[in-house]
């Protein structure tokens, strides 16, 4: 009988039904209690009839209906309450007082080595549509590991949404099991028996994969995945020998993010990006009947509304049997132009949309030029309604209509190796950046997040997600009526990010 009713004891504290599923993870219960007592799963001491619970296992650990467990371990300790009451600076708040100060969201506890996956669902989380159809999510509707991965992931999106910490700590530990299930090479475990550290990036495409899966724009078994429609591209691939006269292979490939590979030469991402889309690879030659180079040029043929990029940061060092880290500093930018990076057709087609926001810059620069002229009292904020201009094509929704993008979310990892070490999400909220360290939830400005380029042992950024540039037009000044009845994507208007 796999689910019993035990009474939990924590101090003087009683705990009566407390309903536990041993088919689930320990760590699962922990998080339970976590929930009754606010004393973290690391911190805990469960003993059932002098048997100390494990976090890997149930063995010996025998719970009946009505047992009784204990628990040993105490809360963080908490700022002392001063006797009168006084105004609090900002600057003088605790994390704990920042969060109910500034309304931040909720983190997610880490269960033993799981920041990986923590980070990996705050950066997901910035993705309005995404989050949206996880939220209307239907988990009765099956769909085997990927679909109780989903199903975890759309519980874990509602506790975030103000379910409280203790509901972010069973939805957490109930993800972690579904990411488990639906890839076992995750939950290896560590000599002593804990959870072994991940690649958060092995994560993210375990987690994408599931949700490709589960997740269709309409009902039907040839729908196109949300997936696709919003983190999907496509390259135009063109293959030429260098050592024979043979025509030229053009393919099409698709992708769910870029790679931006760290060389010597490599300081910024643009450039590494731009490498990887020239580049010289060996393959078999059927006039030559052999191996021959051959010059590989990709050039981008549809842009996704949210564009990946992984820094290629780890590579296997034999000798140590490791994946060793390149700290190598390269700069990532805020604003992101990929022009460059797409074909000839592609760039024709965003050009109209570049000439909006180009006619828009101009404008903003004489406005505030000929404010200057003006009395300070009338260098009023620009006060007038604004019509957002969707930033796909209106045959594609959820692609990117312009080839610029504005950075949202940094998924960072300090340490050596992927094996070790720690992961950090960092995330857009409005003109803001909140710093994401597990269930610890912090404002940070902005420069803070460009210092995460690497070069040294701080935090290295790993991960980018970056979603479309906005263009917003005042009213009067909108000249073509179609852009305000184009369809809107999906579950959510692109205000959202506004």
């Amino acid at each position: 009988m796999p689910k019993v009713s035990v009474k939990v004891k924590w101090g003087k504290e009683m705990y009566p039904d407390v309903e536990v599923n041993t088919d689930d993870e320990p760590v699962l219960f922990k998080a339970q209690i976590f929930a009754l007592t606010g004393v973290q799963p690391e911190r805990q001491k469960v003993v059932c009839k002098g048997v100390t619970l494990r976090d890997d296992s149930w063995a010996n650990f025998k719970l009946t209906n009505n047992a009784l467990v204990l628990v040993m371990g105490s809360k963080e300790e908490d700022v002392p309450a001063a006797p009168v009451e006084q105004t609090r600076f900002v600057e003088d708040m605790n994390e704990a007082e920042l969060a109910t100060a500034l309304d931040l969201p909720e983190g997610l506890i880490n269960l033993g080595n799981t920041c990986y996956m923590n980070a990996t669902v705050q950066c997901l989380k910035t993705v309005p549509e995404l989050r949206n159809a996880l939220l209307n999510y239907d988990a009765s509707s099956g769909g085997g590991t990927a679909g109780g991965l989903t199903a975890a992931l759309s519980e874990t999106m509602r506790a975030l949404e103000g379910g409280g910490a203790g509901a972010c700590a069973a939805a957490a530990a109930r993800l972690l099991q579904a990411l488990h299930a639906a890839a076992p090479r995750l939950a290896e475990r560590g000599a002593g028996g804990q959870l072994a550290q991940q690649d958060a990036s092995e994560c993210w495409t375990e987690i994408v994969r599931a949700l490709r899966m589960r997740l269709p724009i309409a009902p039907a078994p040839d729908s196109k995945s949300l997936i696709e429609q919003y983190f999907g591209g496509t390259l135009d691939v063109e293959l030429v020998c260098s050592e024979a006269d043979e025509p030229p292979t053009r393919t099409s490939e698709t992708f769910l993010q870029l790679s931006c590979f760290i060389s010597q030469d490599v300081k910024y991402l643009q450039s590494g990006l731009r490498s990887k889309m020239a580049e010289q690879i060996t393959k078999m030659s059927e006039t030559l009947g052999r191996d021959a180079v051959y010059t590989k040029t990709s050039k981008i043929s549809r842009l996704p509304a949210y564009l990946t990029v992984q820094f290629v940061r780890f590579y296997y060092k034999e000798k140590e049997s490791i994946n060793a880290k390149i700290l190598k500093d390269v700069k990532f930018p805020l604003e992101l132009d990929v022009y460059e990076l797409c074909s000839p057709e592609l760039q024709e087609r965003l050009t109209p949309m570049r000439t909006k926001f180009k006619e828009l810059e101009d404008a903003s620069i004489e406005t505030s030029g000929n404010s200057k002229n003006k009395n300070h009292g009338d260098s009023k904020k620009d006060s007038r309604r604004k019509t957002i201009v969707p930033y796909w094509f209106e045959n594609d929704v959820g692609s990117n209509n312009s080839g610029y993008y504005r950075l949202q979310a940094v998924l960072t990892h300090r340490g050596r190796s992927s094996s070790s070490g720690h992961y950090v999400a960092w995330v857009a909220r409005g003109d803001s950046w909140l710093r994401c360290d597990d269930d610890s939830v912090a404002p940070v400005p902005e420069d803070e997040v460009l210092k995460l380029s690497g070069g040294g042992d701080w935090h290295c950024a790993y991960l980018l997600l970056y979603g479309p540039k906005i263009l917003e037009i005042p009213e009067e000044e909108e000249e073509e009526p179609m852009v305000t009845d184009a369809p809107e994507p999906a579950g959510n208007p692109p205000t959202a990010l506004a």
